[in-house]
């Protein structure tokens, strides 16, 4: 596969909010990244696509969310490369909630009294510099602060980033699930990286009635960082395998998506208890009736 590297210099706010614009447009760009150049001290936003990108997309899309003209630079990458993990290696560690999440090129201390989590970049979501998982981050951090779930599953893993969460605060098995092989065994080896291997159960499964899904129901905590269109599909599926006084933690929706994928959970049984929002984006944690 040919593929292209498209990048421009922009201030940091610009950067993260074309980042997220990005993201939302899956025929753009495989990745979409944002961070500081060390020696000019200038934020560059960096996209990975498919050759050749759509410059005159991006070029819009540009002018819709920063409302000025941009001028992207395009370059080869070399196919040798491990491109998602080149995107996203300068990527500095992210706090969220008690958790610390850094990457194995971070070479500085640990601080104290913070979960570390070390997740690399990867062929899958979720280094946890993302709102969508800072969201879910604090809201587990808030949730195990009030009580200690049991039965746990983390749908659409990607990197196994959540799921590693809660096994490191708690003594069970979570189950890992997603659509995506790539993810499932990046889930796997991030657990034995991080020391809770025999604590997550992963395994490739689309939609919910996978047998280990069924057989592992119902659960007293669903955790879901994917979309809201899909979010929103499986609300009845993740009514039916969540227990009476069950909490699921769901995000990857945009702020404007919220009301909508409250309806869809509130039909399905659940109650709303908490509407976390960082920039564009929103954690919902429901309670099941």
């Amino acid at each position: 596969m040919s593929v292209d590297q498209l990048s421009v210099s922009l201030t940091k706010d610009q950067a993260y909010a074309l980042v997220d614009a990005v993201s939302e447009r899956d025929e753009l760009a495989l990745t979409a990244s944002a961070h500081e150049n060390e020696d000019t001290g200038e934020w560059i936003f960096e996209a990975t696509c498919d050759s050749p990108p759509d410059v005159a997309a991006f070029a819009e899309l540009a002018r819709q969310v920063l409302g000025g003209e941009v001028e992207f630079s395009v370059a080869p990458i070399d196919p040798e490369v491990n491109w998602v993990a080149k995107s996203l290696e300068g990527l500095a560690p992210v706090i969220a909630g008690g958790f610390y999440v850094y990457g194995s090129h971070e070479t500085g201390p640990i601080p104290e009294g913070l979960t570390p989590m070390k997740i690399d970049a990867a062929q899958a979501f979720g280094t946890g510099h993302h709102q969508t998982t800072t969201g879910c981050l604090e809201a587990i951090e808030a949730l195990l602060e009030q009580r200690t779930p049991a039965r746990m599953i983390d749908i659409g893993t990607g990197t196994g980033v959540l799921a590693i969460a809660l096994a490191k605060r708690l003594e069970a098995v979570i189950l890992a699930t997603d659509i995506d092989p790539i993810a499932v065994t990046t889930t796997v080896e991030n657990a034995i990286e991080n020391g809770v291997g025999d604590q997550i159960d992963a395994v490739e499964a689309t939609g919910l009635d996978h047998p280990e899904i069924t057989a592992r129901a119902p659960y007293d905590l669903v955790v879901a960082n994917i979309l809201a269109g899909p979010l929103t599909e499986l609300a009845p599926g993740i009514g039916s395998i969540t227990q009476a006084g069950g909490t699921a933690v769901l995000s990857g929706i945009l702020n404007t998506q919220a009301d909508g994928v409250i309806a869809a959970y509130e039909a399905a049984g659940f109650a709303l208890q908490d509407h976390l929002k960082r920039k564009e984006w929103t954690t919902l944690v429901l309670e099941k009736n």
